[in-house]
């Protein structure tokens, strides 16, 4: 029986068991596509990653012997959609049988069913075998349950795969280290440089620009960092575990103008991209950490566990938990639209220029970057969260919407009303400060709330908390800083609402 395999963009898993053995009679088929680059206005560096990621992966399997066809988005003969690419490889290859592994995107689950259903051969779903965790397992383990405490998944799958265990023991006798985890960087150690593969990608971003492809973001196509391939891939995990882990968990949540990347992996695309899988990553950190014990802390090691064990798995299962009501939910009502200098980055905040303009430069951001200040600055300014959707998924290179949506519209917008976050993510000024160096040299005073030169953030933060008390007058976790809102004298409220209503309207200006 001659079969078609469509493998997608983020499906690059060289260990598949599909590809363990070749077969005559087995027709890979990748395709660049339109419909993917177009549903969302993607960062220039995305798509050239994608692009050539999948065409490395592409050769690797010709050159071990699979038959396999590849569509580049500039191909006279490529349709830009899925549907009739399938098509077009049944007829041409005379096939029997179409094959799929199960996509990750809702959009694309969907389209793969309907297709299907309307092919005139057999058709079957195969699992990716990537994740820990199938899609229904979160909603299994938290079946009855109110309350959907990441803490709580996460160690039952430190315990199910016996990660970070001694017997029936966490090791260091504690599962979470996030108390160690909260360092402000000053310095103190050096940070050395990002792996950088200094490619040349000038062919693949000249065809991009030929096909009309509408991207943004900035690129330097004769240097370009990310890895493409498996073996660059495991190359930024081993140096991952040579020179960053051993302050990974002590610097996570920090931020510094000075250091874009500080001590993070910077595997996520890697990752989501199927290159790597979570499995091999976890074993070959933990394996580097007993073998390094007298230089490395388990809090270092914890915190980075943490973040793919728990937080990755725990966040696809929301996302097949709750979609697809989970793409329109908006609990807080808000409409306001994004502000321009999001696709400019001209703007006198400095933690937001630093955060802005470091992901217009290199499609990335670590996670407090996107949480606490550009998250933190969309939700108090109340913007729509299809518009701060659509940004995250386009401009970062790890954004697909199986990761994109909960954590931006659940934990960074507190859109889903508290299916992930107990609480809405939002702080004044202080936090930034207290977590990084951006506020000494900003335009405006991080300590003063009324005037021209305080702090947006300030303002903004008293003035979200006083519009959306209402709704969050039951949360127990808000409670402390509602009743200091009620401490407020009325005169002061006032000016603080004035100040922020301008703010809000004049968003680019400031």
């Amino acid at each position: 029986m001659k079969k078609l395999r469509l493998i997608l963009g983020d499906q690059l898993n060289s260990k598949h068991s599909w590809l363990q053995e070749s077969d005559d009679n087995t027709m890979y088929v990748l395709a660049e596509m339109r419909q993917e680059t177009n549903y969302v206005k993607h960062h220039i560096q995305k798509v050239v990653a994608f692009f050539v990621s999948m065409r490395n992966f592409y050769t690797a399997i010709k050159e071990n012997g699979h038959q396999a066809v590849y569509f580049q988005i500039t191909d006279a003969e490529n349709p830009q959609d899925l549907e009739k690419i399938i098509a077009i490889c049944i007829e041409r290859y005379k096939i029997q049988k179409f094959e799929y592994q199960l996509p990750d995107e809702y959009r694309l689950d969907q389209q793969l069913k309907t297709i299907c259903s309307n092919l005139k051969i057999e058709s079957e779903a195969f699992d990716s075998e990537h994740f820990y965790t199938t899609r229904t397992e979160l909603s299994d383990f938290f079946e009855g349950k109110k309350l959907l405490l990441m803490e709580n998944f996460y160690r039952n799958m430190r315990k199910k795969h016996h990660v970070l265990m001694d017997g029936s023991t966490p090791l260091g006798n504690q599962w979470n280290f996030d108390a160690d985890n909260r360092k402000k960087y000053k310095g103190e150690v050096p940070v050395p440089s990002e792996k950088n593969f200094h490619a040349n990608v000038s062919e693949v971003a000249a065809q991009i620009v030929e096909a009309g492809i509408v991207t943004f973001g900035n690129i330097n196509p004769d240097n370009f960092s990310w890895p493409t391939s498996r073996e660059q891939s495991l190359e930024v995990l081993d140096y991952f575990c040579k020179n960053l882990l051993k302050h990974f968990g002590d610097y996570e949540d920090a931020m510094h103008t000075d250091e874009k990347f500080l001590f993070h992996s910077r595997l996520s695309f890697a990752m989501n991209s199927k290159m790597l899988s979570p499995k091999e990553v976890i074993e070959t950190v933990i394996s580097f950490y007993h073998a390094n014990e007298t230089d490395i802390t388990i809090s270092q090691v914890e915190g980075f566990v943490r973040q793919i064990l728990g937080w990755r798995e725990y966040i696809r299962g929301i996302y097949w938990k709750e979609m697809p009501n989970y793409a329109q939910m908006n609990v807080l009502e808000n409409t306001n639209k994004l502000p321009d200098f999001f696709w400019t980055g001209k703007t006198k905040m400095n933690c937001m220029s630093h955060a802005i303009n470091q992901s217009l430069d290199e499609a990335y951001a670590h996670h407090i970057q996107r949480l606490m200040v550009i998250g933190n600055f969309t939700l108090l300014t109340q913007i729509h969260p299809d518009e701060v959707d659509a940004w995250y998924l386009g401009v970062y290179i790890d954004a697909i919407e199986w990761v994109e949506m909960p954590n931006t519209r659940g934990m960074s917008q507190y859109a889903d009303g508290g299916i992930i976050a107990t609480k809405p993510y939002v702080s004044s000024g202080s936090y930034i400060n207290k977590m990084s160096n951006n506020c000494a040299k900003c335009h405006y005073k991080v300590k003063e709330k009324f005037g021209d030169n305080a702090c947006p953030f300030n303002t903004l933060y008293w003035n979200f908390l006083d519009d959306k008390k209402e709704y969050f007058k039951g949360n127990q976790r808000m409670g402390m800083m509602l009743n200091l809102l009620k401490k407020i004298n009325p005169e002061e409220l006032y000016k603080i609402k004035v100040k922020a209503n301008e703010i809000i309207a004049n968003m680019d200006s400031y």
